[in-house]
């Protein structure tokens, strides 16, 4: 038998299981860091109490070990059989496949909330598992609105997507730099500048920039679908932009400055910033230049019509051509696209580029993957397309979604409604801050709950409930918690009796603790956030049922004193989890 004396794992930095790997890779001959990779926390389990840790007998073992006619179960079993509880480790079994392993409880409950306690916000970031995780600057560019157009659902699902990547490669350690790449450019500002003159207001535009340039915007488009000299009459006004003519320039800075000073009002009502608005207009210059590297590489190609294009294919039977200039000269999305990429490499010298953009636009970011490494630029490789689906039924009391601004005041409007409806709601001091944060929660939530490729239908309702896996829920379980700080007399953090945190609700909560990082890093192989959503409504749910078993109030005072501790540190937790979605936890509702 094999002694597990002095085991420990390296995670969250807690020496529970690890000797461990090296008594199993000397019986299975792998090295111990493969070991450790096979090494998982366990879920746990709502209706039996569960182990801590599982090795995954599968994940180490293949048909070259002697016992290759064995079944998984038998090769877990006879190597559980190989090793021995101790100080640490105070049951092993083995269960469908995989050694399983019970830590001590209190050994388990000290270590946990010592860890949570000394590192705070970072609790669950600085493990072993994370830290094979290449760090570098990181771009992601996301929101990324037409200015004069509509700001449609797919943009409040690029701003949230985004923000949360962003978030997430913050939090491991990366330099992250947020970009708003605004359509600030094309065939909708010869619109808009010809469509001002004959509709705009300078009032209104004060007033209300955005609503008023799309009110000109939709009024020039169908006016110019009957009168074929406007849409001449737009396209004129875009080559004199262009060409920098100082009107034309002067009235497109005005429309683009008043635009980002009402969208950085908006962003800040959600807790989003950016490093950096750039747009199109950006690159109406150097896209020339880009034009320019392919004519000079011989894949430019001049159709009949007068148009530039470029073969995209990938091997296929027939080519494809992907347009980059007009007849006329004028760029193309796709150009200002390839010239941004270029100009940001050049700038920033990033690791890793993130677009976060609807699923229409897969064709459209393949084709500018490709072209950049047809000019040879290699950081092509290191460009990734984040795409999500599209939202139906997102409708306010006005109608459709028109602006991010309508979505947000409907849900604070309904939130307020609910709070004022509910009996067991405080009196807030700003009761309408407090539920634009809650109704923020709610929309992230339901959104964040499927696959990102999946298209949904957002309901107002069931995105509102109070109960149930919504980010109201999460609101009300971390206020709940907070609310237990002003039970503390002695707020000492490193002083309180384990064997007052025995009980099963405890165990659970601490052993879903364990898998943060598990799930941290399984966001980051495919920036997929239910993963992070689903964990942190286990957690609220875990949460619950121990603020419930284990009352505060009347408790003894050193009982009294471990039970805030644990309320404490789950409180952290869930907080610092829920700003990683791009939730501001309130402590008051």
């Amino acid at each position: 038998m094999v002694p597990l004396t002095f085991l420990w794992i390296t995670f969250y930095n807690l020496h529970f299981i690890g000797q461990c790997t090296l008594q199993v890779s000397r019986i299975v001959g792998l090295p111990s860091e493969t070991v450790a990779q096979s090494i998982r926390a366990v879920p746990v389990h709502r209706k039996h109490e569960s182990p801590d840790f599982q090795l995954f007998v599968n994940s180490l073992l293949d048909d070259s070990h002697a016992d290759a006619n064995s079944t998984v179960q038998e090769k877990a079993q006879k190597l559980a059989s190989k090793l021995n509880c101790d100080t640490v480790i105070s049951e092993i079994g083995a269960d469908r496949g995989s050694v399983t392993f019970k830590v001590h409880r209190d050994l388990l409950t000290k270590t946990v909330l010592q860890k949570i306690t000394q590192d705070g916000p970072r609790f669950g970031l600085n493990t072993d598992l994370l830290s094979r995780i290449p760090k570098g600057k990181t771009i992601v560019e996301f929101s990324s609105p037409n200015i004069a157009k509509k700001f449609h659902v797919g943009h409040l699902r690029s701003t949230i997507i985004g923000n949360y990547i962003a978030n997430l490669k913050e939090a491991i350690g990366n330099e992250v730099i947020r970009i708003n790449y605004l359509g600030d450019w094309g065939l909708q500002f010869g619109l808009l500048g010809t469509g001002f003159s004959k509709f705009g207001s300078e009032k209104e535009l004060r007033d209300n920039p955005l609503e008023h340039l799309f009110n000109v915007y939709v009024k020039i488009n169908e006016a110019a679908e009957q009168d074929e000299n406007l849409r001449s009459s737009a396209m004129e006004f875009l080559r004199r932009l262009e060409g920098g003519e100082a009107q034309a320039v002067s009235l497109w800075t005005h429309f683009r400055e008043l635009s980002i000073q009402e969208y950085a009002k908006i962003y800040k009502r959600l807790g989003i910033h950016f490093e950096e608005y750039s747009g199109e207009s950006f690159y109406r210059e150097k896209s020339q230049h880009v034009l320019q590297m392919l004519r000079n590489r011989g894949v430019l190609k001049e159709m009949e019509n007068g148009t530039g294009v470029v073969d995209v294919s990938e091997g296929q039977d027939m080519s494809t051509y992907k347009t980059v200039v007009r007849s006329d000269g004028t760029s193309l999305y796709i150009t200002r696209d390839v010239a941004a990429a270029i100009d940001r490499k050049e700038k920033y010298d990033f690791d890793e580029m993130i677009y976060v953009t609807d699923k229409s636009q897969q064709t459209h970011f393949q084709h500018l993957f490709k072209i950049l490494e047809i000019l040879g630029e290699k950081h092509s490789i290191r460009c990734h397309h984040v795409p999500f689906g599209r939202v139906q039924g997102m409708k306010t009391r006005k109608g459709d979604v028109i602006f991010l601004e309508d979505v947000l005041d409907e849900a604070r409007t309904r939130m307020l409604q609910n709070m004022a409806a509910t009996s067991t709601s405080k009196d807030l001091e700003d009761p309408a801050r407090t539920a634009e944060k809650i109704g923020a929660a709610a929309l992230i939530v339901q959104d964040f709950k499927g696959p990102l490729m999946s298209d949904y239908h957002f309901d107002w309702d069931r995105a509102l409930q109070s109960f149930g896996d919504t980010g109201v829920f999460l609101q009300y379980t971390h206020a709940r918690l907070h609310s237990l700080q002003g039970l503390w007399e002695t707020k000492d953090l490193t002083d309180f009796n384990i064997s007052c945190l025995q009980e099963p609700s405890v165990i659970s909560t601490l052993q879903h603790l364990l898998r943060y990082d598990e799930v941290i890093l399984q966001c980051l192989d495919d920036y997929q956030p239910r993963y992070l959503v689903n964990y942190l409504m286990g957690l609220g749910h875990l949460a619950n049922v121990a603020h419930l078993a284990l009352p505060v109030k009347g408790s003894t005072p050193d009982v009294a004193q471990a039970r805030l501790l644990f309320f404490n540190n789950v409180q952290m937790v869930l907080a610092n989890t829920m700003k990683l979605l791009g939730i501001t936890p309130v402590t008051n509702m």
